[in-house]
């Protein structure tokens, strides 16, 4: 096995599931449906969300070779797809400093009983902000890109590092809020979708330059 293979390989797994997924936006956004919770309620929330979001993420990285069959779909063209999903969402978070759904979700109110952590367990916090449209493609298009176990597990220790990541952000997001404030979210963030630019526009260009290999 090529080690410097692998090691790029695996940084740019993490970096890219961590960086589309953004603990830190979900943490502010936790903060702000759940503003008078107690502490158990904040960590029963949170552990539901990311238990929720990573049975979601290794659904995918395991059938995302059987969709791919059902649909017909190449997998070059799945990477092209994601790619581009993902350069939407960067740019998105460059200019807005937000993630794709956070205006629709950030207005609504908490409800006055216990019964909103039920709700926002699923959706909005595991269903869209941990494992939306963009971190699930990711995942496929990593795990099609494994050429070996070793490569796969990767994949599948990304997932876990990164809603690890998002469970203790929302657990402990009342210090990120405080010591951050909006201005370091507003950086983080837009230094973020940077870098996932970067690495949305390597998927296009590996899709890209596989369909012309095998024209």
């Amino acid at each position: 096995m090529d080690v410097s293979g692998f090691v790029e390989y695996f940084l740019i797994t993490i970096m890219a599931l961590f960086v589309i997924v953004n603990p830190l936006t979900t943490a502010f956004i936790f903060v702000s449906l759940l503003p008078r919770a107690s502490q158990q309620t904040k960590i029963e929330t949170a552990r539901r969300s990311t238990l929720i979001a990573t049975s979601i993420f290794v659904t995918f990285a395991l059938l995302g070779g059987i969709i791919f069959t059902l649909f017909g779909i190449t997998i070059e063209a799945f990477r092209i797809a994601g790619g581009l999903i993902l350069f939407g969402i960067a740019m998105g978070m460059i200019r807005k400093g937000q993630d794709e759904g956070e205006e629709e979700s950030a207005d609504k109110p908490p409800r006055a009983d216990g019964k909103i952590a039920n709700d926002i367990s699923v959706i909005p916090l595991a269903i869209p902000f941990i494992s939306g449209p963009g971190s699930i493609a990711t995942v496929m298009i990593l795990t099609s890109e494994a050429p070996t176990a070793w490569h796969l597990l990767v994949v599948f220790l990304s997932i876990f590092f990164t809603t690890g990541a998002c469970y203790y952000a929302m657990v402990y997001s009342h210090f990120l809020v405080k010591y951050l404030g909006e201005v370091g979210k507003e950086i983080v963030t837009r230094v973020f979708g940077i870098i996932l630019c970067v690495i949305a526009v390597q998927f296009v260009i590996n899709g890209v330059v596989e369909i012309y290999q095998g024209l």
